[in-house]
């Protein structure tokens, strides 16, 4: 091996092969998550040791990393983690990355819950981040999931592993929610559905479409809330009387999911903003 490969080295050669491909601030980035993964070193770590020499082995492995994400593969997706609320998550071809607007989701729902051990059911699992966050963070709560990708399920049970939460998992198809059983008490009720329309994959990067699973990104733009009216009509019947429904939605129909929720029959509706400004939760009461 060439010992001139230094980490300073390392990151000039990512802004040298990733520039065609993703922006300079965000190759550095990629370029950090990796040497924190391969070094177990934190970016101050990094940044204080740019001159430390890279052995072999670890090379061979950022070097593999490279090919890989030259062909867009999300950095999470190489490296097989996440980093969520604080809390690490595996991820894999069978689930979505987490972003930045469901941490907020998540954060919304611990802010206003004041309910002691609520029952709470997630819709939608993918890796397990919002349920296992809610276990987390809501003392006693009882927490439920469930998906109708059976990869999903098992990346989320490993997750809830990790961060020593105990979650029930179910492998259901929830359009036809009314073929199985449920609990009719439950205090809160959040998704993160698919919502992105067919229409709007000609706008999206190739790191999502070509490697995050398109059943939990995409609905038909013919039915686009197809989700949020049968999670809506559920939660309509499987709420508490001053229950909670929580949604993360497509920043360009905030006003007809508030026209829908209220045509439902929900009260104290509020379409709530990200911090970047955008219409990309809603609250709603029963």
């Amino acid at each position: 091996m060439n010992s001139d490969h230094t980490i300073k080295s390392i990151i000039n050669l990512f802004k040298d092969e990733l520039i065609t491909i993703y922006p300079q601030r965000e190759i550095e980035g990629i370029s950090y998550i990796l040497l924190e993964h391969l070094l177990n070193y934190s970016k101050i770590e990094i940044q204080l040791n740019r001159d430390e020499k890279i052995d072999q082995n670890t090379h061979k492995q950022i070097i593999s990393a490279l090919a890989r994400l030259k062909k867009s593969v999300p950095i999470q997706y190489v490296i097989g983690e996440t980093e969520f609320y604080d809390l690490k998550f595996k991820v894999n071809e069978h689930t979505l990355i987490p972003r930045q607007e469901t941490e907020e989701l998540v954060h919304a729902i611990i802010n206003d819950n004041k309910v002691k051990e609520p029952r709470i059911l997630d819709i939608g699992t993918g890796s397990g981040c919002i349920p296992i966050v809610l276990a987390c963070h809501i003392k006693g709560s009882k927490v439920s999931s469930v998906d109708v990708s059976k990869g999903a399920i098992e990346v989320a049970q490993q997750n809830a592993n990790i961060n020593q939460v105990e979650i029930d998992f179910f492998h259901r198809d929830f359009l036809r929610w009314e073929d199985y059983s449920w609990n009719k008490n439950l205090d809160v009720v959040v998704s993160n559905p698919p919502y992105v329309k067919e229409s709007e994959k000609k706008v999206m990067t190739d790191n999502v479409l070509a490697y995050e699973p398109h059943t939990a990104l995409f609905v038909d733009d013919n039915d686009p809330l197809i989700f949020y009216r049968r999670i809506a009509e559920f939660a309509k019947t499987h709420l508490k009387k001053g229950g909670k429904l929580y949604f993360e939605i497509n920043e360009a129909l905030g006003l007809e999911m508030v026209e829908l929720l209220e045509t439902i029959g929900f009260s104290s509706i509020r379409l709530l903003k990200d911090l970047n400004g955008k219409d990309r939760m809603t609250y709603a009461e029963l």
